[in-house]
């Protein structure tokens, strides 16, 4: 194939469903999700990567063994890269550090070249990952900075193709749409366009807790950012590009809420979606619960849910984030992560092979397994050099069973011991191990106990 042809997947970007959610309760309104998450690089963004590129090469902007460059939650990134790499060029992202590793892997699969900043500063720092990009942008040779937070090819993109199809997939029948804002452009080319075919239409905007867009929309008050953990929307500043006109209901939605609701709609309706979906339908059901009559409201799925599995859908992960809920007990339970009680324990049995010990470290990536006989008592413990022991000389080794290599006199903290007792424990390095006469509650590491005193200052 000439590579001066158009690829082929491009023709893929647009024209994604509208269905309608149906197990839900939406008070007196119908709720449609507009499926984002169909487009071929998985999210909304390819639209702007696709339009953004198209615009820099009409314009001279990037030429032919150009490298386009840009600062992205990830989603960006991806469109770019799927469009950029397409058509042959050089693809540079800054990232910050809290972006899922499905992303990275995903970004660095297609050929693309991923800098990770810090998540923890804001615009002006140096490392902050709009500013990493911008100077990349201009030490690098013949580079196009795609800059999606100024560039009005983003708006424009869902000005002439998002817009539309919600409008034609709606009958010309829609009274608001919930929307996020990272960059701002879905919010400002859905504005410009229903602006002129219903100017009656509300928008709704749904931002994370610790984001400065719903207050400023609600007071044109600039707050001092906070964090979060959800992923592609919310600011700590207010982007250029934003068009908050037509924003008449802002609400803020707590990581808790928003990981529910993603986890929520997959249960319910089969649809697997990111954070930020998670975000948007926590604000579309509060919206349709408080109108009193009838309204047809349209949201999106703004990306596919397989880009979170590790954090989302991953029970561990939200344990540690203290994302999800579950029973407290005042002691040392709290701070285990995976707690017998609740069946989370990963356990051997003493009969079982030291193969099947590592393999179940690395599934669940930790150092160390409980002995359990019949997955219920106590009688050992069994870590990485345990398995090790002996290994290097002969790998037949993996054959022999756990109760050859486990250390069987353990030493175990009550349920009630205080934390200083714990630090003790793990000070010697060793694991803590968490029984009593009630029984065995779980194992307690040094990673543990810093997410239980990080989760206590939030």
């Amino acid at each position: 194939m000439p590579n001066d042809s158009r690829p082929a997947v491009l023709e893929l970007i647009g024209n994604t469903p509208l269905v309608r959610v149906s197990r839900f309760d939406t008070g007196p309104c119908t709720l449609f999700l507009k499926l984002e998450s169909q487009n071929p690089g998985g999210s909304i963004k390819d639209r702007i990567g696709l339009a953004m590129i198209d615009a820099a090469e009409r314009d001279g902007r990037l030429k032919p063994g150009g490298t386009i460059v840009e600062a992205t939650a990830g989603n960006t990134g991806l469109g770019l890269a799927l469009v950029g790499r397409a058509k042959g060029y050089r693809v540079v992202l800054v990232v910050p550090d809290k972006m899922s590793t499905e992303k990275v892997l995903h970004l660095k699969a297609m050929g693309a070249e991923v800098h990770i900043t810090r998540s923890d500063v804001g615009k002006g720092h140096p490392e902050y990952y709009q500013d990493v990009a911008a100077r990349l942008a201009l030490e690098i040779p013949d580079a196009f900075f795609a800059d999606q937070f100024n560039n009005p090819a983003n708006p424009l993109a869902h000005e002439c193709s998002t817009a539309p199809e919600i409008w034609a997939q709606t009958q010309h029948d829609v009274d608001a749409i919930v929307v996020g804002v990272g960059s701002a452009g879905t919010l400002t080319g859905l504005t410009r366009f229903f602006k002129r075919v219903q100017p009656n239409l509300t928008m709704v905007l749904a931002d994370p807790v610790g984001s400065v867009m719903a207050e400023y929309s609600r007071s044109g008050t600039m707050t001092t950012p906070g964090s979060w953990a959800v992923e592609g929307i919310g600011e700590d500043f207010i982007p250029s590009i934003a068009d908050l006109s037509s924003v008449h209901h802002a609400y803020s939605i707590s990581d808790e809420e928003s990981f529910d609701h993603a986890r929520q709609l997959l249960r319910a309706e089969g649809i697997l979606g990111g954070s930020s979906t998670g975000t948007l339908l926590a604000a579309a059901l509060r919206y349709c619960r408080e109108q009193t009559e009838p309204k047809r409201v349209v949201s999106f799925v703004c990306d596919t849910g397989t880009r979170y599995l590790s954090k989302v859908y991953n029970d561990q992960w939200m344990n540690d984030q203290g994302l999800l809920a579950r029973k407290p007990y005042g002691d040392l339970r709290d701070v285990i992560a995976r707690r017998f009680e609740d069946g989370r324990v990963i356990s051997v049995g003493p009969d079982d092979t030291l193969l099947t010990a590592f393999q179940r470290m690395r599934l669940a990536d930790v150092s160390q397994l409980p002995v359990l006989v019949d997955g219920q008592k106590l009688v050992g413990v069994i870590d990485e050099s345990d398995i090790l022991l002996g290994m290097q000389e002969d790998p037949s080794h993996f054959r022999l069973t756990v109760a050859s290599a486990m250390t069987d006199k353990v030493e175990t903290l009550p349920a009630g011991a205080s934390l200083a007792q714990l630090q003790t424990e793990l000070d010697r390095g060793l694991v803590a191990i968490i029984a009593d006469a009630s029984g065995f509650h779980g194992l307690i590491t040094r990673v543990d106990l810093l997410n239980h005193l990080r989760r206590s200052l939030a």
